[in-house]
């Protein structure tokens, strides 16, 4: 079974794409309506960390919402959502250790919208209202709400929504495969970290309030890890003009690259810290906004109430959810799988290495991509035109295998990428399936 074109009441991501219709999940398989099985190799968009279809994660949101499925934030708070920030928070950076606090969303982007509002009102409190821009990177993504697009610096992605959203300055990403200063690392002295630096000395820093990026660029770049170094500097950058450091790891945070937290991997301690997608696994809408104490003692000595807030923040039975896929991953101690998971994902890939078509194989942990040139010499891009990133993804689907396709890695246009994020619990015959389904996908789209 599947929705066709004019026979479906939703109004999908594509009005003109048949879509089959999922019914249950096992493990690391997605099962349609029509009984055909789908390995997820991308995880539903890097989203699912303990694999589909654990019953242990429903009955625990039964069970919260028997008891209270809702009740209002200027009200009440509840146990599930007191426990989960605590939870959050034992494993965050040390500096979010005693006086940190978790602000729970119903995802990444209105994670992002918040520590926006935070950051701004943060620099009122401190008596320093001239600061509000929030400074990102050329290529980046941090969310679909007006205000996340605004921090994005994805030029095909902010483009439909140009006149609705400001322009507050984007710096270059750290992407030593198509290096935008033509460098190479380490000789380059990290002339993308010192970009930050550059623009905040010509452009006013004094009206800057925050600097956004992801450690691990997820979907935009194609899982492109920061290189040693980079976040050290960037974040001396940072503290030399006043301005605080937000980590976007809605998706490479909880556990994906082998540590809770990306950051972790340099020691960076950042203001605030976005996370979602893991953190409940899938099973319900949730994200979450980790505020370090320096930020929380600012509010508590100021006016102490934030304005700003969602119906649904800090949800019971979401938070429910949070907890349910905490004590899995404890149980089952799958943060420690995802290193060797890692490890045996990208071995599989590595041969793709050798095809005329494919730059490069790259990634941290259970956050991996494949990027796809057509000129490896020269690493140019094919032309949007070309869809090379979707034909891949199609072709791997008559292998039964989902992955997460992406264009535009290169300059918002051009440049193609598929992003493969399994369940931590995937098997080292899973990532050979995953690998075998793009070598085929691959002679599909560019035929000998």
């Amino acid at each position: 079974m599947s929705t066709t074109f004019g026979s479906s009441s939703l109004f999908s991501r594509n009005l003109r794409k048949d879509y089959p219709v999922a019914v249950r999940g096992e493990g690391c398989w997605i099962v349609a309506a029509d009984g055909r099985r789908y390995l997820d190799a991308s995880g539903q968009a890097a989203v699912v960390s303990i694999g589909h279809g654990v019953r242990e994660i429903g009955s625990a949101m039964a069970e919260q919402s028997g008891r209270i499925a809702f009740a209002h934030t200027t009200q009440f708070h509840s146990e599930s959502a007191e426990k989960l920030a605590a939870r959050v928070l034992s494993i965050a950076p040390r500096n979010f250790q005693n006086g940190g606090r978790v602000y729970f969303t119903s995802g990444g982007s209105e994670a992002t919208e918040t520590a926006i509002k935070l950051a701004r009102q943060y620099f009122l409190e401190t008596k320093q209202p001239s600061r509000y821009r929030v400074v990102s990177r050329k290529q980046s993504y941090h969310g679909s709400t007006l205000g996340a697009m605004s921090v994005s610096g994805n030029v095909g992605r902010r483009a439909p929504y140009a006149p609705l959203i400001p322009e507050w300055g984007h710096v270059a990403p750290c992407f030593c495969y198509h290096c935008p200063f033509g460098k190479t690392y380490p000789e380059c002295n990290l002339a993308c970290a010192d970009d930050l630096d550059v623009f905040l000395r010509s452009s006013d820093a004094s009206a800057v309030a925050a600097f956004i990026f992801e450690p691990v660029v997820g979907a935009t770049l194609g899982a492109v890890p920061a290189v040693d170094g980079y976040t050290a500097r960037i974040a001396e950058v940072c503290r030399r003009h006043g301005v605080l450091l937000i980590a976007d790891e809605v998706m490479s945070g909880m556990g994906r690259t082998g540590k809770p937290f990306a950051s972790q991997h340099w020691g960076l301690e950042p203001d605030i810290i976005l996370t979602g997608k893991g953190i409940a696994s899938g099973y319900a809408p949730l994200g979450a906004v980790l505020v370090a104490p320096r930020i929380v003692d600012a509010f508590e000595k100021g006016t102490a109430a934030f304005m700003h807030g969602f119906t649904y923040q800090s949800h019971p039975v979401s938070t429910a959810a949070g907890n349910a896929v905490f004590d899995y991953l404890e149980t089952h101690k799958l943060f420690d799988r995802v290193t060797p998971a890692g490890e045996a994902l990208h071995k599989a890939l590595s041969p793709l290495e050798s095809h005329p078509h494919v730059g490069q194989v790259r990634g941290l942990g259970l956050l991996q991509a494949v990027e796809f040139v057509q000129d490896k010499s020269t690493r140019d891009p094919f032309q949007k035109d070309s869809s090379i990133a979707e034909k891949i993804r199609h072709a791997a689907l008559e292998k039964n295998v989902l992955t997460y396709p992406s264009q535009g890695t290169v300059d918002g246009s051009r440049g193609d990428h598929v992003l493969l994020a399994p369940p931590f619990i995937v098997t080292p015959e899973e990532c050979q399936l995953i690998a075998d389904a793009l070598q085929y996908a691959l002679g599909k789209v560019f035929p000998a």
